[in-house]
């Protein structure tokens, strides 16, 4: 299956004499919520660096609308949001991991208040939400429509009074640095100091998703896979590629940038009609609009064909109108922007790329197969996600599992004999020929965007899939072994890879389950309840059992979540 050009190891040239060099106890990368909550686990005679490429406040946690699943209401029990996740999952779902995480969410939540998060609240109580695939009002929301805000807000501002944490803003981690035996640290950039050793004795990944992998998206611009490509680089073991989620509402409005308007409407009672005003969940699934975001999706998507219009709407007009400005203030004021009244008119939405669910396969502690490398967040294939996500659980995950990496880089580190003597390996990249031809890069980067939308989006298919690789792999040929000078040219590479490996996944995998759609293999096979990784040197993909109990191993249970018919 795979190609037999696999693309450079480095990026770019670098020797140990000709780029400056510099020490830390604990390296993370990426300035999100996982990444900022694993800086604050570290012990706090550790040193810590956080490299972000843009600054603290620009990441998918700021933008998320949504907000954090758990079990706070005394009506509720952990089981249920364990069902409702493993429902949700489509039979990929870790039970133990799913257990541990949801059992851990109170007590991250109570954490964040404790540290200034200002959750809603109704009559002193958290005010809680529902959201699609959830049995219970379990979700808790700040600022309405603007939870990522204020809860990084509250870790930024705690994190700033770490003494032993040095944040690097606008700075671009070019690669992994590895030797024989472990990750040893990475080689950043930035416009001030150029390139940059930074070597470590732990390295956490937490560089966030690959949305911008699509044409419609509601990431940042951040969100461009550069962590999975770095983690397929170094060697370590990429897993569950396929599984891109597409969140079923983006505000879709020409020369508008494509805002997630947040689950929490459909939760409030909000309907999706097609393009004569009909509402049409309600034939596709009994739970109609608060069904799980992959069955939703391929709804959307099938009245777009039936109507051949280019978008669905959302309805709020039966709702109270002074209800839907107080819960969604956000939201309001965005459309109103472009003439809409959030109360009163129809909202054009599509589907558009959210959440990446697979990556790079870590274990509970958030440790990877590449001694030295953790991760957490979005970056990662936890076990938690399973096929498809469950609303709310994305920043529950990266609370939990940037804890777990944060204590278990501290710990190894504290453990080390020779913490005053940080061994630095030699290595070394040399420089290639320059190619002659120059590359319009913005029409490479616009050209994968769109391809991916076509043939690797809601819907797919072997012929779609097919092509697109044969498309992704001539790009790779000639993009991948030039040695660009800016950052411009090294996410494009990722993007490449991560596209590369995305299609490869979605091939492999001859069914459809969860949010991976295939229209010629319509329905969930038990053969394929398993997950498919992928590692740079080994030619072709494996296949790993999943996690829980043998009786799980077999149930045939997703098939129910696997079709989508009117």
């Amino acid at each position: 299956m795979i190609d037999a050009f696999e693309g450079p190891r480095y990026l770019v040239p670098f020797g140990p004499r000709r780029v400056p060099h510099c020490f830390t106890d604990v390296l993370i990368l990426g300035g999100g919520l996982a990444g900022l909550r694993a800086a604050l686990e570290v012990d706090p005679s550790l040193s810590v660096t956080v490299i972000t490429k843009d600054d603290l406040r620009e990441s998918s946690s700021q933008y998320a609308q949504g907000g954090i699943a758990g079990v706070v209401d005394p009506e509720d029990r952990f089981d249920n949001h364990v069902a409702d996740t493993l429902t949700a999952g489509g039979g990929l779902c870790h039970s133990d991991v799913v257990d541990a995480v949801v059992r851990e969410a109170p007590s991250r939540i109570e954490e964040l208040i404790a540290w200034g998060t200002r959750f809603d609240e109704r009559d002193g109580e958290l005010d809680l939400g529902r959201e699609g695939g959830h049995s219970h009002r379990r979700i808790v929301h700040a600022l309405g429509d603007a939870t990522g805000r204020e809860v990084m807000r509250a870790v930024i501002e705690r994190a700033r009074g770490l003494a032993n944490l040095e944040v690097w803003p606008d700075t671009f981690t070019i690669d992994l640095l590895t030797d024989e035996t472990a990750c040893r640290g990475a080689l950043v950039w930035n416009k001030d100091h150029g390139k940059t050793l930074v070597w470590a004795r732990r390295t956490i990944l937490a560089t966030g998703g690959a949305g911008q992998v699509y044409r419609e998206t509601t990431n940042p611009d951040v969100a461009s896979g550069d962590g999975m490509a770095l983690a397929w680089r170094a060697g370590s073991l990429l897993r569950d590629m396929e599984f891109m989620q597409f969140h079923p509402t983006v505000l879709y409005i020409a020369g508008g940038a494509r805002s997630l308007i947040t689950e929490a409407v459909r939760g409030a009672g909000a309907w999706l009609v097609d393009r004569d005003g009909q509402r049409f969940m309600p034939a596709f699934d009994s739970r109609g609009e608060l069904a799980p975001r992959d069955i939703v999706s391929r709804a959307i998507n099938r009245v777009m064909q039936q109507t051949q219009h280019a978008n669905v709407y959302l309805d709020l007009s039966h709702l109270d109108g002074e209800m839907v400005r107080r819960r969604f203030p956000g939201m309001a004021k965005l459309c109103a922007e472009f003439g809409l009244d959030l109360t009163r008119d129809r909202i054009p939405v599509r589907p558009g790329a959210h959440y990446m669910i697979g990556g790079v396969a870590v274990d509970a502690d958030g440790r990877t197969d590449l001694p030295g490398l953790l991760a957490a967040g979005e970056v990662t294939s936890s076990g938690l996600h399973g096929a498809n996500r469950l609303a709310s659980n994305s920043l529950l995950e990266g609370l939990v599992y940037g804890a777990r990496c944060g204590a278990a880089a501290s710990a190894d580190v504290l453990a080390m004999s020779d913490r005053d003597d940080l061994r630095v390996p030699m290595l070394s990249n040399p420089r290639r020929d320059e190619a002659h031809e120059p590359l319009d890069l913005e029409d490479i980067r616009n050209s994968l965007k769109s391809m991916m939308w076509r043939k690797v989006g809601v819907d797919r298919s072997g012929e779609s899939l097919a092509e697109a690789l044969e498309a992704v792999e001539g790009w790779c040929r000639y993009v991948l072994p030039r040695q660009f000078a800016e950052p411009r040219g090294w996410q494009l590479q990722n993007m490449l890879e991560v596209g590369r490996l995305m299609i490869r996944g979605a091939i492999v995998r001859e069914e459809t389950r969860g949010v991976h759609t295939r229209h010629d293999f319509p329905a969930a096979a038990p053969r394929w309840r398993r997950h498919i990784t992928w590692q740079r040197g080994v030619p072709e993909h494996r296949e790993q059992e999943i996690g829980g109990s043998a009786a799980e191993r077999e149930s045939p249970s997703v098939a129910a979540e696997a079709t989508v018919t009117p």
